[in-house]
């Protein structure tokens, strides 16, 4: 029987099939250590099934995953595969927008190959018509820009966007993720938390990984967050490939391999001046630059 896995916990993979509601919780083939292969949450495998009396554990049918099938993706902090989107989540008001992990999360994305949409929660709350300037400026850059506020806003774009498809919701802590995704789907009841009054920071409401079921058809990623958003694998030189409104100008330089950076003639340099890419992101792509060409040196 070919699934997909939803949740794992302390060895159990818990498997929906792809026809059914009935979860099989399952441990994998000893082969998969000794091939040094880890099931992840997103996973497309096949089970055998044990389907006798009796073989069920408590709410679960029981199997063993047999093989894991090619994977489209995978990311390793969360630990999941098979990712058609990440849904960016940053706050309008607190805990305040810094542009500079904003544009981390899009330079994993894109080295994941993992499509992105950025949402911009607490639109009710937002402060002034500054944040209309991000919105233009990411835009510009070629990504989606949602603007909503999950307790009173209009969330059928954000639904159309998930629908069929495989997603998961990132940002800080404290940026309504779980509201958002309460509020798409009111029978996940997520834990909420509010952000500190005194920190301006939210706290983790999600303990562990786990897959849950649209209503309306598709799967969003429930997770406790990015653990870490470290970029050192990627060489310096090719930091470049993963700023998407880059790719136009990186023929039209004056010198072949012009890293943007200091070299005359940049006709991404150029761009930035003339308005054509985002000043913000420019700035993060030399900072990034910056850091991962003095991480090379250790």
């Amino acid at each position: 029987m070919e699934g997909k896995i939803i949740k794992g916990i302390a060895g159990f993979f818990y498997v929906s099939p792809n026809a059914g509601d009935q979860i099989y919780e399952c441990k994998a083939r000893g082969k998969f250590r000794n091939e040094k292969q880890t099931p992840l949450i997103g996973d497309i495998v096949k089970i055998s099934t044990t389907n006798y009396e009796g073989s069920t554990k408590g709410d679960f049918l029981q199997g063993t995953i047999e093989e894991i099938l090619p994977r489209q993706n995978q990311l390793l902090r969360p630990a999941v595969a098979n990712v058609d989107q990440g849904i960016i989540v940053f706050s309008l008001s607190y805990p305040v927008m810094h542009l500079d992990l904003l544009d981390r999360f899009l330079v994993i994305m894109e080295l994941s190959n993992i499509d992105s949409v950025i949402v911009l929660n607490k639109l009710d709350e937002a402060f002034g018509d500054k944040y209309k300037e991000i919105v233009n400026g990411y835009r510009l850059s070629g990504y989606k820009v949602i603007c909503t506020s999950a307790t009173d806003g209009d969330i059928d774009e954000i639904k159309a966007l998930l629908k069929d498809k495989t997603s998961f919701f990132a940002g800080p802590s404290g940026v309504g993720k779980s509201t958002l995704l309460n509020a798409i789907c009111p029978d996940f009841k997520l834990e909420t938390g509010a952000v500190s009054q005194k920190i301006k920071r939210g706290k983790h409401t999600t303990r562990h990984t786990e897959l849950l079921t649209l209503s309306f058809g598709g799967y969003v990623l429930d997770t406790p967050g990015f653990t870490s958003l470290k970029m050192d694998t990627i060489e310096p030189d090719l930091l470049q490939d993963y700023f998407i409104e880059f790719n136009q100008y990186k023929d039209k330089c004056k010198f072949n391999g012009c890293t943007h950076t200091h070299e005359p003639d940049c006709a991404v340099k150029l761009a930035v001046e003339n308005g054509s890419i985002y000043k913000s992101r420019y700035q993060s792509y030399l900072n990034y630059f910056e850091e991962l060409k003095n991480n090379k040196k250790w």
